[in-house]
């Protein structure tokens, strides 16, 4: 009696698909939340805007006294530039400069930014910008709000968040750091400068 051949089954590649592991399987490709801080990672802030507040952004003003200061400015209009100039050269740029405020403010987006408000003059009949720019900044210290251009008002409108957000992360830099970063190359320190050539005509 010639007995039959049993046919082996091929179980061993089943087996090997089925011991190897998904390579997308999330579980192992999902990084830890606190990986960046154990691997020492720190974002840097390179770049630090000079600029009034988006219409459409709510933002927040550094609420601390020494993350605002007063100084002289001279307001390039139409390359929407604004220099830093040195008090010792005033005296010969009396017509050239204005005085602001520079606030330290932030946005919801997280980009920190120097807001300069000017100072109302004594003879300035256009004194409701001024006022209603630097109320929205004392507002914003404690609160979010935003800031719009009214034509017809000749002034801003603010509106504060109607829904609860939470207080703004500020970066670790000193006022000093700041104003390093956003005027690097914007500082005004003799009537040489190419900006006071320019506005007197002299290039």
């Amino acid at each position: 009696m010639i007995k039959p051949t049993l046919q082996p089954v091929e179980t061993n590649n089943l087996a090997t698909k089925a011991e190897i592991p998904d390579p997308f399987n999330l579980e192992s490709l999902r990084l830890n939340p606190s990986f960046t801080e154990t691997a020492g990672v720190k974002k840097l802030l390179t770049t630090v805007p000079v600029k009034r507040p988006s219409p459409q952004d709510f933002f927040r003003v550094h609420p601390a006294p020494e993350f605002r200061e007063n100084f002289a400015m001279v307001d390039l209009k139409d390359d929407r530039e604004e220099y830093l100039v040195q008090p010792a050269i005033l005296p010969e740029l009396t017509s050239e400069v204005v005085y602001k405020t520079v606030f330290t403010a932030v946005n919801r987006q997280g980009v920190v930014f120097l807001w300069p408000v000017r100072l109302p003059a004594p003879d300035d009949r256009k004194t409701e910008w001024p006022r209603s720019a630097r109320e929205a900044a004392e507002l914003a210290m404690t609160r979010w709000v935003r800031m719009k251009a009214n034509m017809s008002l000749g002034a801003y409108e603010i509106t504060e968040a109607q829904s609860v957000m939470a207080d703004p992360v500020w970066p670790e830099l000193s006022y000093t750091e700041l104003l390093r970063i956003a005027f690097r190359e914007r500082i005004i320190t003799t009537l040489d400068h190419p900006v006071i050539k320019r506005l007197r005509g002299q290039s």
